[in-house]
């Protein structure tokens, strides 16, 4: 914004006898002060902001801890994770829980659980514990084990479906019998730093906070028991924390437009270019190719987007009343299939979706007033797993829509989606000015045009 120094001429001129310099001295120093405050909070607070999903504002995974009964020398509690993400779920290799005890306790016995590392047991003689560490990272056991080790909703091998996709699928349990720990509630001290991988990092767990006691119904659901003792804790994820660079982009295409807009060069970084595989190469058709590694190291098709995920969204036919979408998701990732995939797209036509042909599709509604998310996932058995990289390393539908006559134009890009996420990440969209146009000359709805010419063309021989 410009000065106008015709203003000027209204205000006196200051008595020459004021000294301001001093003034504006200590100024600009409180405003360095305050500026740099500013800027030390906002650092400290950017991934606690980028935990806040506008799509799942209230997304989270709890893990809640009840004593079930007092021993000896401390507690058996029921730990239960449960995830209350809509579109987040936690994929193989599986979840793996860490924390520190406030005292000396040990882990006795688990079931349904182990942990990664028994530790310094040397002082017990006679029975041995299950684990001596002050961190212990404790980890679900895999399918297939023993009854007797077994917990309800356990042994999954981590696996922790997302709670808008599979409710059921959506909790994890184990039990765990401490020792050397505090025998009633004014006693016991509660565990502190909690960790979760899932299985990769970007998820933050705040404090154990006890909370009323969980109440149980017996199976006849005639009598209601209560844990002797609950506490919560709340863990949120961050993609910020997860990846510095996104892990899926976004390309657009359509009828009315030859142009195919791709996505970013780089879009999520190219700090695996060096290491990419050709698609037609012979390393691609090489044997254990698609091994995963222990870090879970991507081996990714040499692209110029260098990403594991593309999502694309093309926007396939116009009828009268309705217009078609076809989604196609392609893994670049030859050491990864994903399984129980999900994919969200936000688009305010969504809120009219008459027919998905080959997905299952649940509309997202964290606004009640506002209907324009959506979540796309495998159906069960038949595409519910993406494949490695390669012939079989894509899925794909169509989705139906109707129109809304008051909001809808293929102008303008209005046809695309406004934000897109894969397994709860969100994808790189093409810069908008990229977009397919839609040609001047293209007419968009020729049905009516067609039947005001026939109709003219009646009326004038019906004269």
């Amino acid at each position: 914004m410009g000065f106008d120094q015709s203003t000027t001429t209204s205000y006196k001129a200051l008595p020459t006898s004021i000294s301001y310099y001093p003034c504006r001295k200590c100024c600009s120093l409180l405003e360095m002060k305050s500026i740099c405050s500013l800027i030390v909070l906002f650092l400290v607070m950017l991934p606690n902001a980028a935990a806040y999903d506008p799509l799942d504002p209230t997304g989270n995974i709890t893990l809640k801890w009840d004593i079930v009964s007092w021993t000896a020398d401390g507690y058996v509690a029921a730990v239960t994770m449960s995830n209350f993400q809509m579109y987040r779920s936690i994929m193989s290799p599986g979840w793996t829980l860490g924390w520190q005890w406030a005292k000396k306790e040990v882990i006795w016995s688990m079931v349904g659980a182990q942990t990664t590392e028994q530790g310094d047991c040397s002082k017990f003689k006679g029975n041995v514990p299950h684990c001596c560490k002050r961190n212990p990272i404790v980890v679900d056991l895999l399918s297939g084990v023993p009854y007797n080790q077994q917990f309800s909703n356990c042994c999954k091998g981590g696996v922790v479906s997302a709670w808008g996709q599979d409710p059921i699928g959506s909790v994890s349990a184990f039990q765990v019998s401490v020792g050397v720990a505090g025998t009633s509630n004014k006693t016991v001290k509660l565990p502190t730093n909690f960790t979760l991988l899932g299985p990769g990092p970007g998820y933050t767990c705040g404090p154990a906070k006890v909370v009323p006691s969980t109440v149980y119904f017996t199976p006849d659901h005639r009598r209601k028991t209560q844990a002797l003792m609950t506490w919560n804790v709340t863990c949120t994820y961050s993609q910020f924390l997860a990846s510095r660079n996104p892990s899926c982009c976004v390309s657009f295409s359509s009828f009315y437009n030859e142009t195919i807009t791709p996505c970013p060069t780089c879009a999520c970084g190219c700090q695996n270019k060096k290491n990419c595989v050709m698609s037609d190469s012979k390393q691609a058709h090489k044997k254990g190719i698609n091994t995963p590694r222990k870090d879970n190291a991507p081996l990714l098709q040499c692209t110029h987007h260098m990403c594991p995920i593309r999502v694309h969204w093309h926007v396939k036919l116009n009828y009268k009343d309705y217009w078609r979408v076809k989604i196609a998701v392609t893994n670049f990732n030859y050491r990864m299939n994903y399984t129980q995939w999900t994919l969200v797209a936000q688009h305010p036509n969504l809120n009219a979706v008459t027919q998905v042909f080959s997905f299952d599709y649940k509309p997202l509604v964290p606004y009640e007033a506002i209907n324009d998310t959506g979540m796309f996932y495998g159906m069960k058995y038949y595409n519910d797993l993406l494949m490695e990289a390669g012939p079989q390393g894509n899925v794909q539908s169509e989705v139906l829509l109707r129109k809304n006559k008051d909001t809808f134009t293929f102008k303008h890009g209005w046809a695309f989606p406004r934000k897109v996420y894969f397994n709860g990440d969100e994808c790189l969209l093409p810069p908008p000015d990229t977009y397919p146009f839609l040609p001047n000359s293209a007419h968009v709805n020729p049905i009516p045009i067609l039947t005001m010419a026939f109709s003219v063309l009646f009326f004038m021989f019906t004269i």
